[in-house]
């Protein structure tokens, strides 16, 4: 076992380290009372708790879309398909109208649901806490459902890929 004295990580070997460890990646969307909506890419998501039903996922404190989608007040996480590398690159870019040409549908929270993704997870915003330079964000389930039961789109060591199982 290693042990860390200095109490500080140099952030390179902090995410080559963690990197060995797959996440998900989802794309969390909202639909602001001004008709505009807003999405972003997260690879930290959660479920959290099954009694209430709440989920939990951790953006940036620099994201430029998590203000709205906090504004909203709801949001939907769309998970992604391994097929759906395009997608990620699309809602992880800055500055454009992610949604422009992209055929979605709002749930009955009024949030988007993105077409052909995984599974939709649609929730109110219940608590926001601030941690590091992250925020941890819990949303209270309010409908969900597998829209395509396919391999999910992972992130692991830098790079994207999709689940292998076992051969027994």
């Amino acid at each position: 076992m290693t042990v860390t004295i200095d109490p500080v990580i140099d952030a390179a070997v902090y995410r080559r380290v963690l990197g060995h460890y797959p996440t998900g990646v989802c794309v969390v969307t909202a639909s602001l009372p001004n008709g505009r909506r807003a999405g972003m890419v997260v690879g930290s998501f959660t479920s959290v708790s099954l009694s209430p039903p709440l989920v939990g996922f951790f953006p940036d404190m620099s994201s430029s879309s998590w203000p709205d989608i906090e504004r909203a007040g709801k949001f939907c996480v769309n998970i992604l398909a391994s097929d759906q590398k395009d997608l990620c690159r699309r809602f992880s870019a800055k500055g454009e109208d992610k949604f422009a040409g992209l055929s979605h549908r709002l749930s009955a929270n009024g949030s988007p649901v993105l077409d052909d993704v995984v599974a939709w997870i649609d929730c109110s915003l219940e608590k926001v806490y601030e941690a590091g330079d992250h925020y941890i964000v819990l949303g209270r389930v309010q409908e969900l459902d597998i829209s395509r039961p396919d391999q999910p789109l992972l992130f692991f060591r830098g790079g994207y890929g999709s689940f292998a199982p076992a051969i027994a």
